[in-house]
């Protein structure tokens, strides 16, 4: 049967932990795992989703039938699905379920990303192999090839060009009221994700009530946004006087106080219409390729000269900005354990808890160093 009821890799009933007495089932029970971390669910029941159809459509087996030599066929579908038709949808376009066009992939996967997909289902079938509904994992048997560590991060924006991004933004029309909107939305989208370091979902779930201020040793008000990070993770990040500009001059726009509450909701990036809820994570990621797209036109209606770096203008994505945000501190002579706190790369320990001191420093040498600059007289 399909539903792996009688595979020939199942485990004994006697001895599996889970309730699940089908394929399905049990990849539900192991995504259950991840149902409070959307984006972690999603990605991991996609590739589960990818690989139970494979099976049933392609191989006509179920999950738990599959082989060593099932998987490295599967291992060469992942570089070119085919047949197309079945697999792949109109365009690279993406539709939802429900609708016929929709298909399980939008075109050939990257690279980078067959190997994120075979190390989530080495992971699922790890785990089912824990929980004694499988009596062995075939993915494990798979020669995975050494990924070569980059020598550097290499997504990210040079200083010029990212000079080239503000010009654009200060030269956005603001005639009208909705012109006006759109001017701030990029201004204050371009300068949180910069001066920041934040991740998109970090952004697309954000609240305004996360800003918060204390004494710092001198006497003088420090700004920090709390955010929760990967892993569920909380962190601090120090907050420049120029962000609090920044905020206040976007918040006015929207007819709201200067300065948040600490129990405020309004989200981070505020919708242009309907209820002020957070945006979706795609939601942000298509403003911030606006922003991307907008400066790559702008600066090809300058001159063929510019198209190569149009070009990689329209490649950059919000996680860019991330990178940019860590290059640019780096580059500026930020010490690169205050880097590592402020971007979340590692959690804190304990004991740094307690280093009052060493987070005063960390925010003297973020705001002073860290600066968007831009070029305009709106906060002088």
């Amino acid at each position: 049967m399909l539903d792996g009821r009688d595979g020939t890799n199942r485990g004994s009933i006697e001895n599996s932990q889970l309730s699940a007495r089908n394929d399905l089932d049990a990849v539900r029970a192991w995504l259950s795992n991840y149902a409070d971390t959307k984006t972690t669910f999603d990605n991991y029941r996609k590739e589960a989703e990818r690989l139970l159809l494979w099976a049933v459509v392609q191989l006509g087996k179920p999950l738990s039938s599959l082989t060593h030599e099932d998987l490295l066929l599967f291992k060469s579908f992942l570089v070119d699905p085919q047949p197309a038709s079945r697999w792949v949808s109109a365009n690279g376009g993406k539709y939802p379920r429900g609708d016929e066009r929709w298909r399980p992939f939008n075109g050939p996967l990257s690279p980078a990303s067959q190997r994120q997909a075979l190390i989530i289902l080495n992971a699922m079938f790890t785990w089912l192999v824990s929980a004694g509904y499988l009596r062995g994992n075939p993915m494990a048997l798979l020669r995975q090839r050494a990924k070569r560590s980059a020598p550097r991060v290499t997504r990210y924006l040079s200083v010029s060009l990212w000079d080239e991004v503000k010009e654009f933004v200060q030269q956005l029309p603001q005639e009208t009221e909705a012109q006006r909107a759109y001017y701030a939305r990029c201004r204050w989208l371009t300068t949180l994700f910069y001066l920041q370091g934040m991740r998109i979902s970090e952004v697309a779930g954000g609240q305004m009530g996360s800003f918060f201020r204390r004494l710092g040793p001198d006497g003088r008000d420090q700004w920090w946004l709390e955010t929760l990070g990967k892993g569920d993770k909380e962190r601090i990040v120090p907050v420049s006087i120029e962000l609090i500009q920044e905020l206040r001059s976007y918040r006015t726009l929207h007819g709201l106080s200067a300065l948040p509450v600490r129990s405020e909701d309004t989200p981070l990036i505020i919708p242009f219409k309907g209820k002020k809820r957070c945006l979706s994570r795609s939601a942000v990621h298509d403003a911030i390729k606006g922003v991307f797209s907008g400066a790559a036109m702008w600066l090809r209606s300058k001159g063929p000269e510019f198209a190569d770096r149009a070009d990689e203008l329209e490649r950059a994505s919000a996680h860019w900005l991330r990178h940019t945000a860590g290059s640019h501190q780096a580059d500026g002579g930020v010490d690169l354990r205050t880097i590592r706190d402020n971007l979340g790369h590692v959690s804190l320990n304990t004991t740094s808890l307690y280093l009052h001191t060493e987070e005063d420093e960390r925010h003297r040498e973020t705001v002073d160093r860290h600066r968007m600059n831009w070029n305009d007289k709106e906060n002088a």
